[in-house]
């Protein structure tokens, strides 16, 4: 052995010794299988820093399937559900297939770079590639598991992740979202359908389409005109699941008067169907329901609202056509009047459930540039009005 490295049949090995940081024993450890003897001296010369930083992480065969499968097991008593079916889903569908049977240890960030544009060119259905949106929320899922490896787990020195290169992407175009104007041609021609309520709520409130589902009437307070958002509800696997709120905190949100004669109609038919029903009404408080009282499917609202939208574009006048959006962006269509209006930017996060204003800032930079870029002629007019 010369200097802690020595040759074992064709392969190179090397010793050094560590501390034991509980008992404070230094003990020797043994690392072999390097081919050639300037390999295993660089790899001893990185050990030894290691163990001087008290770093040094033991030699561990456990593949990167076997060890995201525990971390899973470990994070899902402690996120929401449905963030949890989502970390199973792209790990199972992406990440396994890929990597799965390699050493976690051996994982390098070229490999991952590898999986990453594998991802984008034909990781999707039918060999389409994925977006560059759903590649990085991949990246971000491996980020957390591998630096848990580092901080928590010790099995790593550092995270590969962090020097992988992840897919470029293109800065964001904002999405087309109604304007006021639109979203009152869109309510009044979907007046008349029974889930209308659910819409105006939505457009009114700003609330998530989970929050919605998950409100009940003991929730909602129409003298006085507010509502308790206290959580969420999704199916997930087959199966209803209610938990808190994005944020995981309750906000309460004022009603317009408007709003609360929407829900003392809507009130007033659920208690109509309830008691034509009688005792096969199903138990339960909630305010957005099936017609048979059940609680409302998520995908109902979201498959509905493009065929609303379409039905009036077929029975309204060109001009009158409204364009295209996800249920999602009656939320959007909420914060983007408001800011427009000029209420200040931590109410709308209020509203909307945001944890900090800057939030709603970084979601909302361009309508708040836009209404930036009229705050002279506003400041103008007011000192001309008190003239």
């Amino acid at each position: 052995m010369r200097d802690g490295v020595i040759r074992r049949g064709t392969t190179w090995s090397y010793v050094i010794r560590v501390r034991d940081p509980e008992t404070g024993r230094s003990r020797p450890r043994w690392v072999g299988g390097f081919p050639t003897e300037r390999e295993a001296k660089r790899a001893r010369d990185e050990a030894r820093v290691a163990a001087s930083r008290s770093e040094y992480v033991n030699r561990n065969t456990i593949t990167l399937a076997a060890y995201l499968d525990g971390w899973l097991a470990v994070h899902e008593v402690e996120i929401k559900p449905q963030t949890f079916a989502s970390y199973k889903d792209v790990i199972r569908r992406y990440v396994v297939p890929a990597l799965g049977s390699k050493r976690l240890q051996a994982i390098q960030p070229a490999m991952l770079t590898r999986l990453y544009a594998d991802l984008l060119t034909h990781g999707g259905t039918r060999g389409k590639g994925l977006s560059p949106r759903t590649v990085d929320y991949i990246h971000a899922v491996l980020r957390k598991a591998f630096r848990d490896a580092v901080v928590v787990d010790r099995l790593l020195s550092s995270s590969p992740v962090d020097r992988a290169k992840r897919p470029r992407k293109d800065p964001p175009k904002p999405r087309e979202v109604w304007d006021a104007a639109q979203l009152a041609t869109f309510l009044d021609s979907a007046r008349s359908h029974r889930l209308f309520p659910f819409f105006h709520v939505a457009a009114f409130t700003g609330a998530r389409r989970g929050e919605l589902l998950n409100l009940r009437w003991s929730d909602v307070d129409l003298e006085v005109g507010v509502m308790q958002i206290r959580g969420t509800a999704a199916v997930i696997e087959g199966k209803r699941v209610e938990g808190t709120t994005k944020g995981g905190h309750a906000r309460t949100v004022t009603l317009d008067p408007g709003t609360v004669d929407v829900l003392n109609a809507h009130r007033a038919a659920q208690d109509e169907g309830r008691s034509a029903a009688g005792p096969d009404w199903p138990a339960g408080d909630y305010v957005f329901t099936q017609g048979i009282g059940l609680p409302l499917y998520p995908d109902t609202p979201s498959q509905l609202l493009p065929k609303l939208i379409e039905q009036h574009n077929a029975e309204s006048p060109k001009a009158r056509a409204l364009p295209r959006i996800r249920l999602h962006d009656l939320r959007h269509v909420h914060a983007t009047v408001l800011l427009i209006a000029g209420v200040p930017v931590h109410v709308v996060a209020g509203r909307l459930g945001h944890a900090d204003p800057s939030i709603t800032l970084r979601v909302y930079a361009h309508v708040v540039k836009e209404a930036e870029s009229q705050a002279a002629e506003v400041f103008a007019a007011a000192v001309r009005d008190a003239c």
